[in-house]
């Protein structure tokens, strides 16, 4: 499909800065088959059903974005996906200035060696000494904001709990699953009181979500892999859940994509656990998931594809209209929305 046909108009002062104050504040738009509405994120317990179940991603955000030195040239590194224990593969501002074998020397002491050069550009770094790699991110890092926000002011401590979300626990992602960062803990005691269950699953976000399409054609654009895990043990209640009449809401767009990676032709989900660059555009026949609840995001983007294969491009394009002309907040710290297509 040609990339245009997934653009549109965003006013820049629909982009927030900040999240809603109490998270569960943010505004919700409910897209139901065709229809539209208005609510709010702490309406969700209202909007759902006894029996379904909320799927969420536990991913961790790690202070991905270092700054430092090769020589006299400034380098700029936002690691995008762990090779192992040791080495990141990360996207270089400046790359031109490091060559393999190069040594790179960021804040706090901390050195990288450039081990080698990916297709795409990126670099292979090895982290230098013996302390773990997490101990020196904390060390030299920063929480790696989209650039649509850091282009637009300073990041400050208040970002690292708000791009942050109650379930992380797994370290390892460089963007946050950002739909779940709209719940708290009294949200959580009204869903469960409601009678909807609650699952997680991990998928590392690579920086690669945050990467253009710069292709005319969805077929020509390579996805960048991402690495998830669905235990065994969460894979047999969803199927259970499901076969109960309970409908799969996938919470963010990495939790549908994990498992929709998951999920064989007959809608079973497997126990996963490995690499996923799964493209979801429009013509896609989903297995597994339901439902999604996912923030608003950039025209002519993979996941703007993703919510229009879920929800139809004619639906989708009139719902970001309705949420513009409404003053909805989009991207990573804006507002919500619920997408429940209708039964196939």
């Amino acid at each position: 499909m040609k990339v245009d046909l997934f653009d549109f108009e965003l006013p820049e002062e629909r982009i927030a800065l900040r999240p809603a104050r109490p998270r569960d504040s943010a505004r919700l738009l409910q897209v139901t088959g065709e229809a539209l509405s208005d609510h709010a994120v702490r309406d969700l317990p209202r909007l759902l059903r006894t029996g379904d179940v909320l799927v969420f991603n536990d991913t961790r955000v790690i202070p991905a974005q270092l700054e430092g030195r090769r020589g006299d040239a400034s380098i700029g590194a936002t690691l995008h996906k762990r090779a192992d224990l040791r080495r990141w593969w990360a996207f270089v501002r400046n790359a031109r200035r490091v060559r393999v074998g190069d040594t790179i020397t960021f804040g706090g002491g901390v050195e990288a060696l450039a081990e080698d050069k990916g297709a795409d550009g990126a670099v292979l770094l090895r982290f230098l000494g013996e302390e773990p790699v997490e101990v020196l991110l904390h060390r030299a890092g920063t929480m790696p904001l989209p650039p649509y926000i850091a282009s637009k002011r300073s990041i400050d401590d208040a970002d690292a709990a708000d791009y942050q979300t109650m379930f992380a626990a797994q370290d390892g992602a460089v963007a946050a699953p950002t739909a779940s960062l709209h719940f708290t803990p009294g949200l959580i005691t009204a869903i469960d009181a409601a009678g909807i269950a609650r699952e997680t699953l991990t998928l590392h976000v690579g920086a690669g979500t945050f990467l253009p399409v710069k292709a005319d054609d969805t077929d020509e654009h390579r996805m960048h892999s991402e690495w998830g895990r669905i235990d065994a043990a969460t894979a047999d209640r969803l199927n259970a859940a499901r076969a109960r009449g309970g409908r799969l809401i996938a919470v963010g767009t990495t939790s549908l994509r994990l498992l929709e990676s998951a999920a064989g032709d007959d809608g079973v989900i497997r126990p996963f656990e490995g690499d996923t660059a799964i493209f979801i555009t429009p013509g896609y026949r989903f297995k597994a998931v339901d439902g999604l609840l996912t923030n608003f995001h950039l025209p002519r983007s993979t996941l703007f594809m993703l919510v229009s294969a879920l929800m139809g491009l004619d639906t989708m394009q009139r719902a970001y209209a309705h949420a513009i002309a409404s003053g909805y907040r989009f991207y990573s710290y804006g507002d919500g929305s619920l997408l429940l297509p209708s039964p196939s």
